[in-house]
């Protein structure tokens, strides 16, 4: 970090609640999480265990070995911007409310309105895309162990069903949803580790590096391999979302104004390194590159187990693989019922007085948890008719949740000279770094939004190949315009009118 500029001079480090009375809001939690727990959440749910592999089969249709592992590197480098800035800003203001609570103090109350709603959408987002991928992954396990055939309807069964573990998880309390993350941290590294020396060592034959890092491969139906490849960013680009937990659980950790920055910065370092190797690993290991693109399974990595490993190595790396997207999916429940939480706290959601509503037994959510998990099944739905509805399902998380990191960062670049940043800050590279920042999430947010397979006959799109990630984050924006005209009279951050007694949760961690 660079010296902060004597007119910006940053914000010293006081005690937690002490700073945090001082943003507007009381303490209600117990701060117990330490710089690792902070770091760890943020690790488990960006989870390269779950988005490298669920999307991986995308990336081999879109632009194939070299796009994976060069777009991993670029991509990557991004998203290190984009955390800077994002851990710059949380520095300064690190409460629950995280985003959208940095967005108001920076550019005002409609701001913070819709950053709200944009990163409600993203986490809405995160869930579908991780238990559904968690339900592909079941099935593929289940066609190698009974023949199970994983029809659309039969995947949309066991999401359904992965949905409910969840809710009821989250409904028992978060002493369980806390142990389940702190096990979830090593069991992807120890995961990570198994599955490329597995790969590595037991295969007679390898693909060449020239093969890993130059072959290009277009089945999309699009012309232009520039358009492919650029979509085939994807894959890292939705693994890398979820890094805003650390912000989330600021009030809940010590010295929160310098372990939730580096939470940040940590968990996308060590993320964007293991998922190179992951990658690396499972590219390197193919034996058949068109079998396992059309593998029966219906999940490529299990072909390449498969075929590396046998039926016994392939269920128990799969096994691996379940364990990690369960405990994934189960700390992103809890993290996106939080933020329905604090949102409803504030007064901003169709019917807030429900969705704030705390269970004393458990101190839950329980109804936010709820609201939450029956989102996610809907945005799902169209699974069951359309082949490429997944990768829709994970650019919704996207376009959703990548503007909601961005729209702090423009407002601390737009309104620098009142900004005063916290102690850990990016010094006079602040305004650069978050600017590049910017410029990357208004590129991904557009491209993600644009068709990403072509149909036969000439046609640019149909039902089956259509990606509605635009539509859900138009009805999204659309429906926080409508309840902002009226409603957001009563939109106040901090709220002043609600009733605290009832939120009081201390010993949650999610």
């Amino acid at each position: 970090m660079s010296r902060v500029s004597p007119t910006h001079r940053a914000v010293p480090r006081k005690p937690d609640d002490t700073y945090l009375r001082e943003l507007g809001y009381e303490p209600v939690l117990t701060r117990r999480m330490g710089a690792f727990g902070n770091f760890a959440i943020s690790f488990s749910v960006i989870s390269v265990l779950s988005g490298c592999m669920t999307l991986y089969g995308f990336g081999l249709n879109t632009g194939g070995p070299a796009v994976m592992l060069w777009g991993w590197v670029l991509v990557g480098a991004m998203v290190m911007f984009i955390g800077a800035s994002l851990a710059e800003v949380t520095s300064a203001y690190p409460t629950s409310g995280a985003l959208y609570y940095q967005a108001e103090q920076l550019g005002g109350r409609k701001w913070g309105w819709y950053t709200g709603w944009l990163n409600l959408l993203g986490l809405l987002g995160a869930i579908a895309g991780i238990d559904y991928g968690a339900a592909l992954f079941t099935g593929a396990l289940l066609n190698l162990q009974w023949g199970f055939e994983p029809t659309p309807g039969k995947i949309m069964m066991i999401y359904v069903c992965i949905l409910a573990l969840h809710a009821t998880l989250n409904l028992f309390g978060v002493r369980l949803v806390s142990i389940l993350n702190n096990i979830s941290v090593w069991w992807h590294l120890g995961g990570v580790i198994a599955i490329v020396g597995a790969l590595v060592m037991a295969p007679s034959q390898h693909q060449s590096v020239e093969f890993m890092f130059g072959e290009f491969v277009n089945n999309t139906g699009w012309s232009s391999p520039l358009y492919v490849a650029v979509l085939g960013l994807l894959l890292a680009q939705y693994t890398f979302c979820g890094y805003d937990a650390s912000a989330h659980l600021s009030e809940e950790t010590t010295d929160a104004q310098v372990s939730a920055p580096r939470g940040i910065i940590h968990s996308i370092g060590w993320s964007w390194l293991a998922g190179f190797v992951l990658l690396a690993g499972l590219t390197f290991a193919i034996q058949d590159y068109a079998g396992t693109v059309g593998t029966a399974t219906g999940v490529p990595p299990a072909q390449i187990f498969l075929d590396a490993l046998g039926l016994a190595g392939a269920k128990a790396l799969l096994l691996v693989v379940i364990i990690a997207q369960l405990c994934c999916g189960n700390a992103e429940t809890a993290a996106a019922s939080r933020m329905v939480f604090a949102f409803s706290r504030d007064g901003a959601l169709p019917g807030s007085h429900l969705w704030r509503q705390v269970d004393r037994r458990t101190g839950t959510p329980r109804k936010a948890v709820l609201l939450s998990v029956v989102c996610a099944a809907l945005l799902a739905l169209p699974s069951l008719y359309s082949p490429v509805a997944y990768a829709a399902i994970t650019s919704i998380n996207v376009v959703g949740i990548t503007p909601a990191y961005a729209l702090p960062i423009y407002l601390r670049i737009r309104n620098r000279d009142r900004f005063q940043p916290g102690p850990w800050n990016l010094g006079r590279w602040g305004v650069t770094v978050g600017t590049i920042a910017v410029i990357w999430v208004v590129f991904v947010t557009v491209l993600f939004c644009l068709p990403q397979s072509r149909p036969g006959g000439g046609a640019l799109v149909s039902v089956e190949t259509f990606n509605y990630a635009p539509v859900a984050l138009l009805v999204v924006l659309a429906l926080a315009w409508g309840w902002w005209r009226k409603q957001g009279s009563s939109y106040e951050v901090p709220a002043q009118n609600f009733d605290r007694s009832a939120s009081t949760y201390e010993d949650e961690v999610v």
